[in-house]
């Protein structure tokens, strides 16, 4: 209607004028409710192809949408594993810093498992003192043995001599004896000798690797019972939490509550355009925005992103063949925008409906020199006419508590 309005006075308006200043023609004589389509025809055809032209270049050049959302992310509060629930720590709706306890679970079992553990490595301790002691009792063996087998030694040294310096002195069978308990000693000093290595062995190698055997499974029984107590993973808000003590969790069946993380929905708006305008809107864009959520506000925004994919076209690998036909709707080009000021979206709620403008600006191109005046003419109307978008979303903000709380039927 604003549009037309314009171009009727830049058609229409000359028409009538000339009409009734040269042509002496007026309204309700020569002009009349039967004539005036005969009368006025050159400006009326003229203001209908000029409207909609200007039409199309405003939504085109500076695009507008009513699909944009300030979207946020959710984190669902759930344990790592089953369990009935022993404790719970926060309301239905209540704020939350990052470890805070949520609930916990049942950790009777895993109190056992710890305590095991913990005897577990507790005894492989005392078996290392206990090791250590025979070390010390093999040590003492082992010296007993080379004693002995020094001693059959020398004897066996002295009658051998004997028997060497006065042949027949000493019986050939003591010498024999002698021999015999030298190899015996021998062998004994040999047993003590791998005696001693295997309690060293024992003390150094297995009961330390039993001991961190134990010990993992002590960390393993820690995690475990850690894992019965559900924090909050980031600082936000827990909201719509209805688990009670003696409720039963699975976190293959369903989240206990959600978390929404502190700031969510703050920071960006995300909107969908038509797909006719994707070669038109870029990052850099200056956009302006009102939400529902906060009325008669005009929110400048600029655009950070816009995604290379439209959603309605993504697919799964399956069984069957695509069917172009099975999409519902044409998708949008989504678009990333955030506030051109700090605290832009302040007061605005997190998932509050929007309505965007985005303007294109040509000001760089034209200011390069390198355009002809035409082209140059043809920009600076480009870029005027998004003045009229930006008057269409004032009054649309204007509007909007109006077309809420009474058009709709509230």
């Amino acid at each position: 209607m604003l549009e037309l309005l314009l171009c009727s006075m830049l058609t229409i308006l000359p028409d009538y004028l000339y009409r009734r200043l040269v042509q002496g023609k007026r309204f309700g004589k020569e002009i009349t409710f039967f004539s005036v389509w005969f009368e006025l025809r050159w400006g009326i055809i003229t203001c209908l192809m000029l409207t909609i032209s200007l039409i199309s270049v405003i939504f085109y050049f500076h695009p507008s949408t009513s699909s944009a959302t300030l979207f946020f992310r959710t984190v669902p509060i759930i344990s790592e594993g089953v369990g009935r629930v022993a404790e719970v720590h926060v309301e239905y709706s209540a704020p939350v810093a990052k470890g805070d306890l949520i609930f916990k679970l049942d950790s009777s079992k895993q109190e056992a498992a710890l305590e095991t553990a913990r005897r577990k490595i507790a005894e492989v301790d005392a078996s290392l003192i206990s090791a250590e002691a025979d070390v010390l009792k093999t040590e003492g063996q082992l010296q007993e043995a080379k004693s002995s087998v020094q001693q059959a030694k020398d004897e066996l040294d002295v009658k051998s001599e004997l028997q060497r310096r006065n042949p027949g002195i000493v019986p050939q069978r003591d010498i024999e004896k002698l021999q015999v308990m030298v190899d015996g000693r021998q062998g004994s000093l040999d047993a003590a000798n791998a005696s001693k290595r295997s309690a060293e062995l024992r003390v150094t190698t297995l009961l330390p690797a039993e001991k961190a055997s134990a010990e993992a499974a002590l960390a393993q029984a820690q995690v475990d019972y850690d894992k019965t107590f559900v924090r909050a993973g980031v600082a936000g808000r827990v909201e719509q939490f209805f688990l009670r003590v003696g409720d039963i969790v699975n976190p293959l069946l369903r989240p206990a509550g959600i978390l929404i993380p502190e700031g969510a929905g703050q920071r960006s708006l995300q909107a969908g355009f038509g797909q006719i305008e994707a070669q038109v809107m870029k990052p850099g864009m200056v956009a302006e925005a009102t939400c529902v959520s906060k009325p008669w506000t005009i929110i400048p925004m600029v655009v950070t992103g816009v995604q290379d994919y439209i959603a309605a076209g993504q697919f799964r690998g399956g069984e069957q063949l695509l069917e172009a036909q099975s999409t519902a709707r044409p998708g949008t080009i989504f678009v990333f925008l955030e506030p051109l000021y700090k605290g832009g979206l302040e007061g605005v709620t997190a998932g509050s409906s929007c309505i965007v403008n985005a303007y294109t600006s040509n000001h760089e191109l034209i200011s390069s020199g390198k355009l002809s005046a035409t082209h140059s003419f043809g920009l600076h109307a480009i870029d005027a006419v998004g003045l009229v978008h930006a008057l269409l979303l004032r009054i649309q903000a204007l509007l909007l508590p109006i077309k809420t709380l009474v058009l709709s039927g509230h």
